[in-house]
């Protein structure tokens, strides 16, 4: 075996990054689609519940019913359309014009009077589950608001023997954005770790450049590093292009360190270039070779493959490096948990590599 060139290995990587260079999916991939994802992931999908659209169907006249409807009116998370009754509602609910009926009945001041427990009706749309399920816990949570200061009022709430005081850390306003950006930059890196260098021994071997190169006295060692530095430099930039619009664009909190971010995003980014490099290796055809690279879980939700699929893509890494962006993002350095998601994305990284060092040579030789 040739011996391990600095000078081949330098010309080798120029000519890989001419490759790169000259190549727009690569540059697409790399730099404007993270770019798109990241805005995507900040402004177009969120999990927060701002004001939703619903109806209140106010049956009864009685003093108790029109507070709980003006509660409802006042209240910060509702737009409310008022009725007198349902049935005016129900087409606005099919409509998605309301997303809730909040229905008051004929009976409830009276039951309200009696104290024998005033119950209300919520009608949500069940076709958006999340949205129906956030829509009936504030809706429940402003009656019982109500309910709460009309005891008080009244004299008839005893004195709590244990008050509940709910603080969270981290995150105190709940906001999903400060989850769902981080994620959004383990799919980036996840993008350009495992399907771009997916393509890379699979593009020599379709272009007919595979040949020239067995050709060359160039050793195993850096054709395979010359395939892979140029991808690891271009995932931390992708990385740390998708951080700075993060913090600056989204406000997303970084109460981390930035050594913290680079060894993470390092540990990564060795199981994501090996995978991609043993797929386009073992698969000699990019469009094989993306469509194994699939499997990361970037593009489908691992829990809603078929089983079988979701058996395999246990060996993808990609599940240790989230829980840890979102930790230094949110929560700062915690290296009780950083070290042991490290160790094993460098476990999975030197298994994949050792696998791709064997099977390309097997086709070099």
């Amino acid at each position: 075996m040739p011996a391990f060139d600095h000078r081949r290995l330098a010309a080798m990587l120029r000519k890989e990054m001419k490759q790169i260079v000259r190549d727009p999916s690569t540059i697409l991939i790399a730099l404007v689609l993270p770019l798109i994802l990241i805005f995507l992931f900040g402004y177009a999908i969120s999990l927060d519940t701002g004001r939703t659209r619903i109806g209140v169907a106010l049956e009864d006249s009685s003093a108790p019913a029109l507070g709980l409807a003006q509660a409802y009116q006042r209240s910060r998370w509702f737009d409310v359309a008022m009725a007198r009754s349902i049935a005016p509602l129900k087409p606005l609910l099919v409509n998605d014009d309301i997303r809730a009926v909040i229905v008051i009945p004929t009976d409830f001041g009276r039951r309200q009077a009696r104290a024998s427990g005033a119950a209300i009706q919520i009608i949500s749309d069940g076709s958006l589950l999340q949205t129906a399920n956030f829509v009936a816990a504030y809706a429940d949570g402003v009656r019982a608001s109500w309910a709460g200061d009309e005891a008080a009022v009244g004299g008839r709430r005893p004195a709590p023997a244990i008050a509940v005081d709910t603080r969270y850390w981290f995150n105190p306003e709940l906001r999903s954005r400060y989850f769902l950006v981080p994620g959004a930059i383990a799919i980036v890196m996840t993008m350009v770790g495992t399907l771009l260098t997916a393509l890379v021994v699979a593009r020599e071997w379709e272009r007919g450049t595979m040949e020239a190169i067995m050709a060359t006295p160039a050793s195993m060692a850096e054709f395979l590093a010359s395939k892979i530095l140029p991808y690891f430099a271009l995932g931390l930039a992708s990385m740390t292009l998708c951080t700075l619009i993060a913090i600056f664009a989204f406000g997303v909190p970084f109460r981390g360190s930035i050594l913290a971010l680079l060894l993470i995003a390092s540990a990564f980014l060795m199981p994501a270039l090996g995978q991609g490099l043993l797929i386009s290796a073992a698969a000699k055809n990019q469009f094989v070779a993306s469509q194994i690279a699939l499997l990361s879980g970037f593009l489908f939700e691992i829990n809603s493959m078929p089983a079988p699929i979701r058996a395999i893509t246990h060996i993808v890494p990609a599940r240790f490096l989230i829980p840890s962006l979102q930790t230094v993002f949110v929560a700062g350095d915690q290296w009780s948990l950083f070290l042991p998601d490290i160790a094993a994305m460098l476990a999975f990284g030197a298994f994949f590599f050792a696998l791709s060092f064997h099977v390309t040579r097997k086709r070099l030789d």
